[in-house]
């Protein structure tokens, strides 16, 4: 589909160049073209984009370079239209059937014709397949396919989330009758070529509501210098998903299991997930080993892989070992009084390793965490800080030295496989991190050349401060990103030249690669994507190549899973806080950006936005060195770690935003619970009654721009209905 305009900028010789690329829209109507590292993303103006959606690919020329220093294009042609269902709630306007997509990056809606409605009500989410695609003169069309429910329907939010960012969520038949004709327990041929460890004391420790354990550790004193024998046993789910299988095919499109408050969307289908690859308590499993011998000092020793098959002894819980390791004559010691000596030696060892962790400099920040607690209806009833204990850190470290052992055992063979690389702050984020503490009063002369240790003697020395969790979330801020990548690079974060993921193939694919490479070199074979055999420079380089592509598949769908968590929890915490419309809290400052600042609510631990225009009368200038803003007549700071006393003003549920503003009190000091409301204010439903009005009204005086294509026709009133809104 070819695009024309009216007009075009003219520019200076030499700047016209084409690009290809998928369009990513903005809320605030404007988007990119996403051009994957080929060059900075190409900026769209909104005018540019009546005719594309989000997702569309797209080829664009290059028609200027703006004030602030980025290229800005026009859409010249829609190669490739998404074919993806847009969700977005039905609304009735002036007789007008529209869908308001979900998506703020969707900036337009979509008219749906009286006969493409489904029956659906009002209100309600659902989805929409496009009969009639936007153009620069008429909005698009589309009909609905599916009913999702209403906005308050339990675990409707999850719902939306997968189709929203396209998170696969249904097997295929193939996949569930593979599954399906799998065995129930162990055959006598599965256990061909395996070690016997089924008398071995191999426990699982999770946390209390797990239903996979793909894990199980078990340690034994070793040497007479204080050295330990370390175990760790991970499920062998490369014994039963087979590259090219319809197994294989679901996992690696999923890539990862998503993990939503009371739901998970599994990579495997239960009777894997919870069942054959499940390490249940006095059940025989399959499994890959990694023994290991640890030093005194924490240092590992010797390493070896093996299969195995394996019977968990136990399964404890962090909270139970926890109070087993603080008091080993306590009544939980007691239940499990033959294991207690195993736990110490796990202890023992974990203390070990967390002093080689601190002899590398390995950072360790802490950043607050927490934990949505949901009611039967899948409704927030609390919001709690997640605090790691003794067990928590003793599994990590048990993981961390098989995760190593994997590394060094894959790169010792000179095989290719997925790394699991962090590379360290770039310069410009050193210079930003630097400015941001001497905002705080830190003065931190950084390298240019920044190790591990350097950031994490930082933490140690701002630990006892009480803005010590801002300051700790600028130094997580400066690293980069971790990625899969066949290229080993090391782990900054770490402080390891070698790291991998081996410990969780029942959820995450990567994990299941390194599995198939580790069992291939045990058994003197290479392990190959295409299934032939990379012989030659031009084979290898090929197969690098598809372990690249991999790597950026893995990676890129571990990104949409956290972003579909982190929509699902902003849903759950804004439908949270629209029942506290009006009530009053003391928060924290936790960033600053050039139209507010992100406030975090102290005991609720829900995060809000203070826009500038209600910080006070006067214009306020953002220091971004500094990170904060200051009012130029007054003089007046607000920057990170400020405390203030703020009230819950507006909530946009489908925006996912929560909105503060200063809160005045004549006398008394915050509740912290809210304050009686008023009766002259209006309720919580007429506040958010009113949100929506003008949120849609906005809108659509945004897209609805001009009048329908020849040869479309528009519902009956949908222009008057457009001039109503843009006044």
């Amino acid at each position: 589909m070819k695009l024309t305009s009216a007009a075009e900028t003219p520019v200076a010789p030499g700047l016209l160049q084409e690009v290809s690329g998928i369009l990513q829209g903005h809320r605030d109507g404007h988007g990119f073209v996403l051009l994957q590292g080929q060059g900075p993303d190409l900026y769209i103006p909104s005018n540019e984009m009546r005719a594309a959606l989000h997702g569309d690919e797209v080829r664009a020329r290059v028609v200027r370079i703006d004030k602030r220093g980025r290229p800005e294009g026009r859409i010249l042609e829609i190669l490739n239209r998404r074919s993806r269902p847009l969700i977005g709630r039905l609304l009735l306007e002036s007789g007008v059937w529209l869908v308001a997509p979900e998506d703020k990056r969707l900036s337009q809606d979509i008219l749906i014709p009286k006969s493409g409605t489904a029956q659906a009500r009002p209100g309600q989410v659902v989805a929409v397949e496009l009969t009639e695609p936007p153009t620069l003169y008429a909005q698009p069309v589309g009909r609905i396919t599916e009913v999702l429910g209403d906005i308050d329907d339990p675990g409707l939010e999850i719902e939306i989330a997968v189709r929203k960012y396209e998170v696969p969520h249904v097997f295929s038949a193939e996949t569930l009758a593979q599954a399906g004709k799998l065995p129930e327990k162990l055959r006598a041929a599965d256990l061909k070529g395996r070690v016997d460890l089924r008398d071995v004391a191999l426990v699982t420790i999770d946390g209390e509501d797990a239903r996979d354990f793909d894990d199980a550790v078990y340690c034994e004193p070793h040497g007479r210098k204080g050295g330990w024998r370390l175990l760790v046993a991970i499920a062998d789910v490369s014994h039963y998903v087979k590259p090219g299988e319809a197994l294989d095919g679901d996992a690696f499109e999923r890539a990862t299991s998503v993990y939503f408050p009371r739901r998970v969307i599994p990579m495997l289908p239960e009777k894997l997930s919870n069942g054959l690859c499940s390490l249940n308590p006095e059940v025989e499993r399959l499994s890959l080993v990694c023994d290991m011998i640890i030093s005194a000092e924490g240092e590992t020793e010797a390493y070896q892989f093996y299969p195995a098959v394996i019977c968990s002894h136990a399964r404890f819980t962090y909270t139970e070992v926890a109070a087993i390791l603080a008091n080993t004559r306590g009544p939980e010691a007691q239940r499990r009084d033959e294991l207690v000596p195993h736990l110490l030696h796990l202890h023992g060892a974990y203390k070990a390793l967390l002093g080689a962790r601190a002899r590398r400099g390995a950072v360790d920040f802490d950043t607050p965490e927490t934990q949505i607690i949901c009611d039967e209806n899948g409704r927030i009833e609390r919001i709690v800080p997640r605090t790691r204990n003794e067990a928590h850190r003793l599994i990590e470290e048990a993981m961390l030295a098989a995760n190593v052992c994997a590394a060094q055992f894959i790169e010792q063979a000179e095989h290719p496989a997925l790394f699991r690389v962090h590379e360290g702050p770039t310069e410009e984020k050193r210079q930003t991190l630097m400015a941001a503490l001497r905002s705080l009063g830190i003065q931190a002369n950084l390298p240019e050349k920044l190790k591990p240790a350097d950031l994490q003697s930082l933490a140690q020395a701002t630990r006892e401060r009480p803005d010590a969790p801002q300051v700790h979330m600028l130094l997580l801020r400066s690293m980069q990103q971790a990625l899969y990548t066949p290229y080993n690079n090391g782990h900054f974060g770490l402080a390891y030249a070698a790291y991998t993921h081996f410990t969780s193939p029942i959820r995450r694919y990567p994990d299941l690669l390194v599995h198939r490479v580790i069992k291939s070199l045990l058994a003197g074979k290479r392990y190959t994507l295409s299934g032939g055999t990379a012989r030659g420079r031009q084979a290898q380089a090929a197969a690098l190549g598809a372990w690249e592509q991999i790597g950026l598949h893995c990676s890129a769908n571990e990104r949409r899973a956290d972003e579909a968590s982190r929509d699902v929890e902003a849903w759950l915490k804004c439908r949270y806080m629209r029942d506290r419309l009006g009530e009053d809290y003391l928060g924290q400052v936790t960033s600053v950006a050039p139209f507010g600042v992100f406030v975090q609510l102290e005991n609720l631990f829900v995060e809000g936005l203070v826009h500038v225009t209600e910080l006070g009368g006067e214009y306020f200038r953002f220091d971004e060195a500094r990170q904060e803003l200051r009012g130029e007549r007054t003089g007046i700071r607000y920057g990170l770690g400020a405390r203030l006393h703020v009230q819950v003003s507006r909530v946009d549920l489908d925006g996912r935003r929560i909105e503060f503003r200063l809160f005045q009190q004549a006398e008394g000091k915050p509740s912290g619970k809210g304050r009686a409301r008023d009766p002259a204010e209006p309720t919580a439903v007429q506040r958010l009654k009113e949100v929506e009005q003008e949120s849609r009204a906005l809108k659509r005086a945004r897209t609805e721009r001009a009048t329908p294509a020849e040869g479309r026709k528009a519902a009956p009133g949908a222009r008057k209905a457009a001039r109503k809104s843009r006044r």
